[in-house]
C-alpha cells in the first residue's frame, strides 16, 4: 500500500516535516490519542498527523510508503484504503483530499501537527 502526494500537497505538509517527527494517517474513529472524534456519520474521515517521532504511537501498527517518507495507520483502518493512495491539496480551499483507485475517500482530509501549540486549532477540516 502506498501513498502519493502531489505537489502541491508536498509544500503543504513537507515544512511540518523534520527528522525528530513522523507521519500519521488518522481514521477519526475516537480511538487513540490522535483521533479527534467518533462522530455519528455514514462518512468515512481521516486525517493526516504530524507527531514527535519519539512518541511510540503503538495502535499504529502498519506502515505506509509516501513520497514524504513512512506514515503509520491503525491496522484495522486499511479497509477503508486502496492500495494505491493519492493526496491532493487545494489551495483555493486549503483542503487535502485522499483519493484511492475507486475515487474519494475523504475530500476534507484533516491535517494537524501535533508538534504545534495550535496544530489542533489550525487544522481547517473540523
Amino acid at each position: 500500500m502506498d501513498i502519493h502526494f502531489d505537489d502541491d500537497a508536498i509544500a503543504r505538509v513537507q515544512p511540518h516535516l523534520g527528522p525528530d517527527k513522523k507521519l500519521l494517517l488518522t481514521f477519526e474513529d475516537g480511538v487513540g490519542p490522535y483521533s479527534q472524534h467518533a462522530m455519528i456519520h455514514m462518512q468515512i474521515q481521516f486525517s493526516l498527523n504530524v507527531v514527535p517521532k519519539s512518541d511510540p504511537a503503538t495502535d499504529y501498527n502498519v506502515t505506509l510508503n509516501s513520497n514524504l517518507g513512512p506514515i503509520g495507520v491503525k491496522g484495522y483502518s486499511v479497509e477503508d484504503l486502496d492500495d494505491q493512495l493519492v493526496v491532493h491539496y487545494h489551495k483555493a480551499m486549503n483542503t487535502l483530499e485522499l483519493n484511492g483507485a475507486g475515487g474519494p475517500i475523504d475530500t476534507n482530509m484533516g491535517f494537524i501537527d501535533f508538534t504545534e501549540a495550535d496544530g489542533i486549532r489550525d487544522n481547517p477540516a473540523r
